[in-house]
C-alpha cells in the first residue's frame, strides 16, 4: 500500500456509517479493504452498491484530511486527494463538485465527531468545572488521536475559504453557548461575567491550539490542561479558585 493512503478500520467505518447497512456488511467492507491495500477489489459484486459508494465517500473524505494536513488546503489538489484515497477521479465527482465542496464535507465530518466525543466525555451529573475538565481532556486527546481533522478543523478551516471560515465560527459559537450554558446553570446570571467571557474563552483555546498545531508542536499536548482549566476557570471563579487548576496533575 502506498504510505501516503488512507486506512480506513472496522472501527471508522462503524462509526461514519451508523446503521445504515448491516454490521456484518459493514465488517466485509472493511476487510475488503484491507486486503486490497485500501482499495475494493475491482468487478467488486460482494457488497451492496450504496454501501461501496459510501465507502469510497468516506475514503475521500479521509483522503482530504490527510492531504490538507500534509499540505495545506490552497496547495491541495484533487489529484493529491485521489492519490490518498486510491479512488478514480470519475469517483470523485459523482460525490463532490470540486475540491471546496469535499473539503467542506470533510469538515463537517469532522467537526461532527469531535462534538461528539466532547458530549460523550462529560458527566451530565458533574459540575461545570469537572465537565470541562473532562471536555478539554477529550479535546485535547482528539488532537492526538485524529490529527488530520484536528489540523483541518482548527489550521486550514480559517484559510480554506469563506463557506469554511462560517462553519468553523459556527463550530466555536457551539462550544462558547455551551460552555456559557453550563455556567449559568450553576451561577446566577448576575453573579457572573456577561457571555462574551466563554466566546473569549473558547477563542483563546481554539487560538493556542492553532499555534501549536501550525508549528507541528503537538507531543505531550496534555499537559496544557492544567493551564487550559485555569484560564477558563479564572474569569467566574477568580484567582485563587482558578489557581487550584494548576495544582492537578493531568491524568
Amino acid at each position: 500500500m502506498s504510505s501516503d493512503r488512507v486506512e480506513l478500520s472496522q472501527e471508522m467505518l462503524s462509526a461514519a456509517l451508523g446503521d445504515r447497512w448491516p454490521q456484518a456488511d459493514v465488517n466485509a467492507a472493511a476487510e475488503l479493504l484491507l486486503g486490497g491495500e485500501g482499495q475494493f477489489p475491482s468487478g467488486i459484486r460482494s457488497l451492496p452498491a450504496d454501501l461501496v459508494s459510501a465507502v469510497q465517500r468516506e475514503r475521500l473524505l479521509a483522503a482530504m484530511l490527510r492531504a490538507t494536513a500534509e499540505l495545506g488546503y490552497r496547495e491541495v489538489s484533487v489529484q493529491d486527494v485521489l492519490d490518498r484515497a486510491g479512488v478514480s477521479r470519475p469517483t470523485f465527482y459523482e460525490h463532490f463538485e470540486n475540491k471546496e465542496d469535499c473539503f467542506l464535507a470533510a469538515f463537517d465530518a469532522a467537526s461532527a465527531r469531535l462534538r461528539k466525543r466532547l458530549e460523550a466525555a462529560a458527566e451530565p451529573d458533574e459540575g461545570w468545572r469537572e465537565r470541562l475538565r473532562l471536555s478539554l481532556e477529550e479535546l485535547l486527546r482528539f488532537v492526538t488521536d485524529d490529527p488530520d481533522a484536528a489540523m483541518s478543523l482548527v489550521v486550514d478551516g480559517r484559510a480554506a475559504s469563506p463557506a469554511a471560515l462560517a462553519r468553523r465560527d459556527e463550530l466555536l459559537d457551539h462550544f462558547s453557548s455551551s460552555l456559557d450554558a453550563q455556567v449559568r446553570t450553576e451561577t446566577p446570571a448576575a453573579d457572573g461575567p456577561s457571555a462574551i467571557a466563554a466566546a473569549g474563552i473558547v477563542g483563546g483555546i481554539e487560538a493556542l491550539l492553532y499555534s501549536r498545531l501550525n508549528r507541528g508542536e503537538t507531543d505531550g499536548i496534555q499537559t496544557l490542561l492544567p493551564s487550559l482549566m485555569y484560564f477558563a476557570v479564572l474569569p467566574y471563579e477568580g484567582h485563587k479558585v482558578a489557581s487550584e487548576e494548576l495544582a492537578l496533575s493531568v491524568g
